[in-house]
């Protein structure tokens, strides 16, 4: 009768363990069926085209290579596929060593064969005589390396500011945009534009794609910040800590997100020509002093007046590249995601969660901002998200960590 019974017993945790066996196996496959369900009927919806007046703006430097290889060609098509009358680019470049001026005056003649409304400025002035100025007041910091620095979020706040310059004057002249879009220098198709614009069918506070310079990695994880306010738990997919923006990504729909730039960013033009206008920032020089800092394409959503009533979103279905190599990569995007590649990076992301937390990197950010503000009541940041651990200065040939 001993025997028998430890004979049942054992037979029996035998069959609980195959049991739950089983049920693991079940529920990824179930889980893999799921998401490349999605990944497959979402990319078979046509691309609706939006009668959308749409200003572009586009900062470059030392871009020749991917100007001349698809940019230009790509901007021209994308206007054409708007309508000449509804579209207006803007093209700012500054210092630039390769012949990125060159391109962009083939750019410009092109458009011009066109008949496309456009401002292109090419700049000589240089990092060099940037940071050779003798005013070095706002946007200056005295760093740890003895020196006082031009900071690089200012610097670049200021040229994004000057690409929406234009769309000031087109306003005050009585025209209208719809859409403000900002294009980075990234391989990218009309289909993809056309794609963006109808996040959410069309209704956004702003809406990014995903940007990839070397697969399966995302490319911009400065400005990216999920529902919650994290930054991002991995830079392969499916990205998210939080739970909204990560099951978003699992069902290969628009990711709701706190801020995001990513290689193209659409944006409702109303907020650029309201009074006061919304414009690029960086956080004040003396937080900075705090060894913080935050991107200026995260704070533009902080101070976006339209989240309030509208969503920032990741378009997953739309991904960009910083070369011919990374688009083809990602485009389209069962070519990354295999179901074995898919079962990895669900449980990899799991883990993460499990093990990791973002509380120490976020507290260490929050104490200092607080220590800041105790100094005086006029010591406000509302971006705190968007902040890190970081000195970022401007040098002669790009920018530097300090």
């Amino acid at each position: 009768m001993t025997a028998l019974t430890r004979y049942l017993r054992i037979l029996r945790r035998r069959s609980t363990k195959q049991v739950l066996i089983l049920a693991f196996i079940l529920f990824n496959i179930f889980d893999i069926a799921q998401i490349l369900r999605c990944l497959s009927s979402s990319t078979a919806e046509p691309i609706p085209r939006r009668q959308e007046r749409v200003y572009i703006a586009s900062l470059h430097w030392n871009n020749e290579r991917i100007l001349r290889s698809h940019w230009n060609d790509a901007v021209v098509a994308l206007a054409n596929a708007l309508g000449r009358e509804n579209v207006f680019i803007t093209v700012f470049e500054s210092g630039s060593w390769d012949n990125s001026k060159g391109a962009l005056r083939e750019l410009d003649r092109a458009l011009e064969a066109h008949q496309i409304r456009r401002n292109i400025t090419l700049s000589d002035t240089t990092h060099l005589d940037e940071i050779s100025a003798v005013n070095k007041g706002s946007g200056w910091i005295d760093t740890p390396r003895g020196r006082r620095e031009l900071r690089r979020i200012p610097y670049l706040s200021r040229l994004r500011n000057w690409t929406l310059e234009p769309l000031q004057e087109l306003i005050r002249q009585g025209e209208k945009f719809d859409k403000v879009l900002f294009l980075n220098d990234v391989v990218f198709t009309t289909e993809d534009v056309f794609r963006l614009l109808d996040t959410n069918n069309g209704n956004f506070a702003a809406a990014c794609s995903l940007d990839f310079s070397r697969p399966p990695q995302f490319y911009d994880t400065f400005a990216l910040r999920d529902a919650e306010g994290h930054e991002m738990l991995m830079q392969t997919w499916p990205y998210f800590r939080a739970r909204d923006s990560r099951q978003a990504i699992l069902e290969n729909r628009p990711a709701p997100v706190a801020s995001c730039w990513n290689g193209m960013v659409a944006m409702p033009a109303e907020p650029f020509v309201s009074e006061p206008p919304l414009r690029f920032r960086g956080i004040p020089d003396s937080l900075a002093m705090s060894h913080l800092e935050g991107s200026e394409c995260c704070l533009i959503h902080i101070d976006n007046p339209l989240r309030a009533e509208k969503q920032t979103y990741v378009n997953p279905q739309v991904r960009v590249g910083y070369s011919a190599e990374a688009y083809d990569a990602v485009n389209p995007q069962r070519y990354m995601l295999s179901a074995w590649w898919i079962l990895k990076a669900l449980w990899e992301n799991r883990i993460r969660r499990w093990v990791t937390s973002p509380s120490l990197k976020e507290w260490r950010v929050r104490r200092r901002v607080n220590k800041w503000r105790s100094v005086t009541k006029e010591n406000e940041e509302a971006g705190e998200i968007c902040l890190i651990n970081e000195m970022q200065v401007l040098i002669e040939n790009g920018w530097a960590h300090v």
